[in-house]
């Protein structure tokens, strides 16, 4: 199967894992016009930091992309990387909904390109948690990492992984990943002749632990709001929205209607476990492919409260969540622009969660 327009048709919630274990299989090729433009592309947008050549640190500290084990794994975290950047740090997002030049399938070519040119194999990594005793990783980071990503997480020589963008959208395996395997052609070497199983599951806890500011020393458990919770600020005014095209709210509009504690709702119409790993605070999670919208809109204003949907891709599955609240009835619906990658890259906040389907009252079967 070759590389198609339209597939990132597929990128809603984990969807991403299906591409990945594609890929994983050989099933998703580049043609050679798609890799010379993909090639291009790169001189164009990436050789300035990341050198013509892929060595890195031409620039800004900008890693070296011809690691073996930074491009054997993690499609989806590349891909998110490149499109939505690195707020706080010379990364920038290129991905258009955002500002950038790049749209999904160029983004996606380009992943693919710099996989290729580094000849190796993609393996699909876990997506479940890692759990460790972060009070330890904290005393194994401080020893054997600080020097180069920071005493607190901020960058020197090595990636900032106190970044609160990155850590959003990168999975717990692939932090163990680098951590167990270095990073080639680097300064970032291979921990697992160093560190034992249990040490590096405890630097990889403490860095996840870190999503949320590099002070906070536990996790950060949020569990879904309850019925009562889901009108964010009950007792603020109604945020005054201009519309994209009637439908769309920017996510700087929404960012401030949310710290000038103004009265809404927000849905989340990913996947739950996409909620569980970080999350507009506050939102409501209310997957797009559950089928009783009308079973929780019964627990939606019905005064004319604004209720904001948003999903990742950047908008398909918040706009088919919205259309079945008009179609019920609803005023004052609207969807995210951007989509949450497009929010985190901007610079907004997000929460890590941290629950189970079990927890989730509106998901109860009975």
């Amino acid at each position: 199967m070759k590389a198609a327009t339209n597939l990132f048709l597929v990128f809603i919630g984990l969807q991403l894992a299906l591409v990945e274990n594609t890929i994983a299989q050989g099933l998703l090729t580049l043609t050679s016009e798609q890799a010379a433009a993909a090639a291009a592309d790169y001189q164009q947008y990436c050789a300035l930091c990341h050198g013509e050549d892929r060595q890195g640190h031409v620039n800004d500290h900008a890693p070296s992309l011809r690691s073996r084990s930074l491009l054997e794994a993690g499609v989806q975290e590349r891909f998110l990387a490149m499109g939505y950047g690195r707020p706080g740090t010379p990364m920038a997002g290129f991905f258009e909904e955002i500002g950038g030049p790049l749209n999904k399938e160029q983004l996606f070519h380009l992943t693919l390109w710099l996989q290729d040119q580094a000849g190796v194999e993609q393996i699909v990594l876990p997506l479940d948690t890692i759990t460790g005793d972060i009070e330890a990783g904290k005393r194994i980071y401080a020893d054997q990492c600080s020097e180069c990503h920071g005493a607190t997480g901020e960058g020197v020589t090595g990636t900032a992984l106190g970044n609160p963008a990155m850590l959003s959208v990168t999975t717990d395996h692939f932090i163990r990943h680098a951590i167990v395997n270095g990073r080639q052609g680097t300064k970032m070497a291979a921990f697992r002749e160093n560190l034992n199983s249990g040490e590096i599951d405890a630097v990889t806890a403490f860095i996840r632990s870190r999503a949320t500011g590099w002070e906070v020393h536990k996790p950060v458990i949020r569990t879904p709001p309850t019925a009562d919770e889901y009108v964010l600020n009950p007792k603020g005014e109604p945020p005054e929205f201009e519309l994209k095209d009637e439908l769309y709210v920017m996510s700087k509009d929404l960012n401030e209607a949310l710290e000038d504690k103004r009265r809404l709702v927000l849905l989340d119409t990913r996947s739950m476990s996409m909620w569980q790993m970080a999350h507009i605070e506050g939102s409501v999670p209310l997957p797009y492919y559950y089928d009783e919208v009308t079973k929780v809109a019964d627990d939606l204003p019905r005064d004319g409260t604004w209720i904001v949907s948003y999903c990742e891709c950047p908008r398909a599955a918040a706009e088919y969540v919205n259309k079945q609240l008009v179609d019920l009835g609803f005023k004052n619906t609207a969807v995210l622009w951007e989509g949450a990658y497009g929010w985190v890259g901007l610079g907004y906040p997000m929460s890590r969660g941290e629950t189970t389907l079990a927890d989730m009252n509106l998901l109860d079967p009975e």
